[in-house]
């Protein structure tokens, strides 16, 4: 059995930020959430949300404090803003972290306690929402969390270091719109980090104990655009096609994410980025990928085969025992031609030092994601992993 839940109204495509001005709009005053970083303002996105919005008679005030990677205390403070301003709707606007923030506040806003009362793992008190979150509008300008097209939310307990995700149907957002014309100033680290995240969405999302038909062939569309469209999103961030297209395929693979799943890769990377902040969420999976990958070559070899040929690998070229090798060098051309083959863990402060206790965090905190892989992976395996990753 399997299930496909889909509330979002997506609209995909340039131009599609305009709709804010004509569909209609589940509320009356908006709390925009955005990061404190200067693109949204300086390209003027920002300024077009809240025109289009004030066409529909819709007020709003901005909170721009939403942290790189989403923090408790960050949810906290906007809820509070949103509950003071009687604010009836939350729009998140910027990348994943952003759109993140948005759906925690969404709930924290008429739900009382902290959020991490309502945090499943880990510490959190796994307490149930007494009231459903304000609507969400999600309004991605990167292309690779996918959030726009799933319920989850990430959030890092300071205090802890634990960084755990959060959500429920009811965390959906209700409108996204995914506008590639907001995405074109991306830098282009930045666009590979996010241009990976997404990838591994479906990569995960395809081997995953959860996968089913229907999630098999959005990841598999999603994985073949990827590989043909990021490396040109990389070297020409004004290539428009290429950024259409990764932005389709960013918001297949958080379809993806919703009707499977991640996989332990994630919860790996989550506990890294947990303990370093400054770690970027794409650069630690692009870090641990091939370590990772290449625990489950016999035991996922026809899906492995199948992800290579989506990627334009020649399978033809291996040995009918090799052939699932195919995969591993997919991902390491693909990280070559995007110019991040040479990312280690180390450069992010990952110490060798600390490996059991990253990885017994990963297991604290998201460890659910272990019983998606293909097999489970044994303590000792993951510690492996993080090993192979340093440098």
């Amino acid at each position: 059995m399997f299930s496909f839940y889909m509330p979002s109204h997506l609209y995909i495509g340039e131009g599609s930020l305009k709709k804010l001005s004509e569909i209609d709009i589940p509320g009356s005053k908006g709390l925009i959430v955005t990061t404190s970083g200067k693109s949204v303002k300086k390209y003027g996105y920002l300024n077009r949300v809240q025109a289009f919005l004030e066409i529909q008679g819709v007020k709003t005030i901005v909170y721009d404090k939403a942290n790189a990677n989403p923090t408790s205390k960050g949810v906290m403070e906007g809820a509070k803003i949103a509950r003071e301003n009687n604010c009836d709707i939350i729009i998140g606007l910027g990348g994943g972290s952003a759109i993140d923030t948005a759906k925690c506040i969404a709930a924290m806003a008429v739900n009382p306690g902290d959020l991490w009362d309502y945090i499943e793992s880990g510490t959190g008190k796994n307490k149930m929402l007494q009231n459903n979150p304000l609507p969400i509008i999600a309004i991605p300008t990167t292309s690779g969390t996918g959030t726009e097209a799933d319920p989850w939310a990430v959030t890092t307990n300071e205090r802890t270091k634990e960084k755990i995700d959060f959500g429920n149907d009811k965390t959906f957002p209700c409108i996204s719109i995914v506008d590639p014309e907001l995405m074109m100033t991306v830098p282009k680290k930045l666009s590979v980090y996010q241009g990976f995240d997404a990838l591994f969405h479906s990569t995960e999302g395809f081997i995953a104990a959860a996968a089913n038909p229907i999630s098999d062939a959005l990841a598999i569309k999603a994985i073949e655009l990827i590989a043909k469209y990021l490396p040109r999103a990389a070297a020409d961030g004004n290539d428009r096609e290429a950024r259409s297209n990764m932005a389709v395929a960013s918001t297949i693979s958080g379809i993806v994410e919703s009707i499977s799943n991640c996989t332990s890769e994630h919860s790996i990377e989550h506990a890294l980025s947990g303990f370093h902040p400054d770690l970027p969420h794409g650069a630690g999976l692009i870090a641990i990928c091939i370590a990772y990958y290449e625990k489950f070559l016999d035991i996922s070899k026809d899906k492995y085969i199948i992800m290579a040929k989506a990627m334009g690998e020649d399978i033809e070229e291996y040995s009918d025992d090799k052939k699932q090798y195919a995969f591993i060098s997919a991902l390491k051309k693909l990280q070559l031609s995007c110019g991040t083959a040479n990312i280690r863990l180390s450069d992010y402060g990952v110490e060798s030092e600390k490996i059991g206790q990253y990885a017994k965090s990963a297991y604290d905190t998201m460890g659910e994601l272990f019983d998606m892989d293909p097999r489970r992976l044994s303590f000792d395996e993951t510690c492996e992993i993080i090993e192979k990753s340093l440098k």
